[in-house]
């Protein structure tokens, strides 16, 4: 069988130091396991310490995918060789999509609820006040289940 070698797209090389903190974090101490994982996966692609073992080879002796390896080069790559910043999970700037639901939101939300039931109801349930605040113009439009939430973090009991 004839392995046929790749040139990697982006080569890995560590530092002494880079190396011997990625062999220390993977054996002592506790650790994320995704972090343990890209480590030992840095390690493997290490070209300083001589030829490294085809994509394949290094994917199926650490149990990850060759698409993990491209991965882990890529990060490598793009922090500019920061050993730490390639292991450790990115963080997220913003949350995707904000919250509906703002103080001013919350304040008229809760006064609707302590408000009086409309004429036919004994009490507010949470589908009720969603169809009151679909009505209301000045609150978005907000599902039961956001309701709930939003009463229960405040200790307001719908009664």
């Amino acid at each position: 069988m004839v392995v046929v070698r790749s040139e990697m797209k982006r080569p890995v090389t560590l530092t002494a130091r880079d190396r011997e903190e990625l062999l220390r974090l993977t054996v002592t101490g506790v650790h994320p396991a995704s972090a343990i994982r890209r480590a030992r996966v840095l390690l493997a692609l290490d070209t300083s310490v001589g030829e490294v073992d085809p994509k394949e080879v290094i994917a199926a002796r650490l149990g990850v995918s060759g698409e993990m390896l491209r991965l882990v080069a890529k990060r490598f790559a793009e922090t500019d060789g920061d050993v730490h910043a390639t292991i450790s999970r990115k963080k997220r700037d913003l949350p995707p999509v904000p919250s509906p639901v703002t103080g001013e939101v919350e304040a008229r939300l809760i006064a609707l609820a302590c408000s009086q039931p409309p004429a036919g109801h004994a009490r507010w349930s949470l589908r009720l006040l969603e169809k009151h605040v679909e009505l209301t113009e000045d609150i978005p439009n907000l599902d039961h289940s956001t309701i709930g939430r939003v009463l229960k973090k405040r200790n307001c009991v719908l009664i």
